[in-house]
């Protein structure tokens, strides 16, 4: 399964994002083998409603789960309407270490 984590920078060290919309980068990571890969958020800089188009873009990569701090409620509707998952992290740590807790199934599936 494809997780998404925003964050900082484009590495499992970087600090995970709180930002869903504005995040420099989404980690996709295949939950079966830990492999991932980095995509820059075209939106990050975006002048508005870019929640929405970020949700796309996780949309476009398979993506069945995300693992942000908040998510604003148009992009969350995109994301629910593609049966994406979010769950909450706000931990202020790594892209693995918000990986590890998704795995261990101890964040806060969000509504």
């Amino acid at each position: 399964m494809k997780v998404c984590i925003t964050a900082q920078g484009a590495t499992l060290e970087s600090p995970a994002e709180d930002r869903f919309g504005r995040a420099p980068y989404f980690i996709v990571v295949e939950s079966e083998n830990g492999s991932f890969e980095a995509i820059k958020n075209p939106y990050a800089d975006g002048s508005g409603g870019v929640g929405p188009k970020a949700a796309q873009v996780l949309i476009a990569h398979h993506v069945k789960a995300l693992v942000s701090g908040q998510v604003g409620g148009n992009a969350r509707e995109v994301l629910a309407a593609a049966g994406i998952a979010m769950y909450t992290y706000r931990a202020g740590g790594s892209v693995r270490d918000a990986f590890d807790r998704f795995s261990k199934n101890t964040l806060e599936q969000s509504a």
